[in-house]
């Protein structure tokens, strides 16, 4: 298979790996405990542990993208403000 379309850096491997071990884990949460955690927290509706990964993966890929437009090419603080944005939405949506 040739992959060399894709930049493979060490940071490019550790994102993928973080995304799938992350799927993973909620696979592996959900089996032992199913029902997702459902509640209603700051946006008003029912979400469950499924929906905050989602929204924190989905804001995580924009406040990533916000960073490289508008600061440049040094992720890591825009890494910590994804992280920060993650613990927000686990706990408060």
């Amino acid at each position: 298979m040739d992959l060399s379309w894709m930049a493979w850096t060490k940071p490019t491997a550790f994102f993928f790996v973080v995304i799938v071990s992350l799927l993973l884990l909620m696979s592996i949460w959900e089996a032992i405990k199913p029902g997702g955690g459902p509640r209603v927290g700051i946006l008003r509706f029912e979400t469950t542990r499924g929906d905050r990964l989602f929204l924190s993966l989905l804001g995580s890929a924009f406040i990533n993208l916000a960073w490289l437009g508008l600061v440049g090419s040094n992720l890591w603080w825009a890494l910590g403000v994804s992280v920060l944005y993650a613990i927000f939405v686990f706990c408060f949506v």
